[in-house]
């Protein structure tokens, strides 16, 4: 069954949160146009613009008749206020949300202990957990309440296993790990599905984000290998959201056939 057309995407309603680039763009496309509605959470307003226009192309040559509803929203997951405000800002016909991929996270540096920059930290801790966590906690009243829902959230390798220059990237994957698998614990008693994706080396503006900017030190990461797109990633997440409902993938651990862990990387010579 191809994840384009599987029936168990139609009309269903995605919030995806950081839509506006990489993994949470080719996310949205994909849901698109396997005939789902979106609603686009990011910061970057004219960048979400552009990404519920490739959406909503996509959906359309698709040719599927149901879904195709988009709505976008300005939001900053680290603000606790704006968060607060999501249901308000859903419009009325989307306000029954099936699937929540907590997408939003970035890192800054490769700073070692000691000489980490503290409102790196307090950032990186802010969107990738904190943001995290308050989006969930909107909606699983709101899964409890229609007994229905699926949470994705996008986990990293650094949450399996931290490497050097990396330790505040890695804490906060590893706190996402946690409260997942707390989170999937506390809701085994519903239907409520909760699913975490583990990438390993993706090449996004991840990294260009990382190195602030540096585009040729970002594109030095993937030098010899060939990463795994935002587009792999993206096929993961709509795989999932394709399961039965009585099929909750938990875990879902995905490499570049060349990388077996964060420092083991098979690089070819030039």
């Amino acid at each position: 069954m191809s994840v384009f057309n599987a029936s168990r995407l139609l009309g269903k309603t995605v919030l995806i949160t950081g839509a506006s680039a990489g993994i949470g763009a080719a996310t949205a496309v994909l849901f698109a146009k396997g005939g789902a509605n979106l609603i686009l959470l990011a910061r970057r307003a004219d960048a979400l613009k552009g990404v519920a226009e490739a959406a909503a192309k996509a959906h359309k040559d698709s040719g599927v008749q149901q879904g195709g509803k988009i709505a976008t929203l300005q939001v900053d997951v680290s603000d606790k206020s704006q968060v607060a405000t999501i249901l308000d800002k859903i419009p009325q016909d989307l306000r029954n949300v099936d699937v929540l991929v907590n997408n939003a996270g970035f890192v800054h540096g490769v700073d070692r202990v000691g000489t980490i920059n503290a409102d790196d930290i307090d950032a990186m801790f802010a969107t990738n957990v904190i943001g995290l966590i308050a989006v969930t906690q909107v909606f699983v009243p709101e899964f409890k309440a229609r007994k229905n829902g699926l949470i994705i959230n996008l986990g990293s390798i650094a949450g399996l296993e931290a490497y050097a220059g990396g330790s505040i990237y890695c804490a906060t994957k590893a706190a996402v790990r946690a409260f997942g698998t707390a989170l999937r614990k506390e809701l085994v008693d519903t239907p409520i599905r909760v699913t975490e994706i583990q990438p390993g080396m993706v090449e996004t503006e991840f990294s260009i984000v990382r190195f602030r900017g540096d585009k040729a030190a970002a594109d030095k990461v993937y030098e010899g290998i060939e990463p795994l797109t935002a587009e792999d990633i993206a096929e993961e997440i709509v795989w999932v959201a394709a399961r039965p409902p009585h099929v909750n993938i938990a875990e879902l651990f995905v490499l570049p056939v060349n990388q077996a862990s964060p420092t083991s990387v098979h690089r070819e010579s030039k």
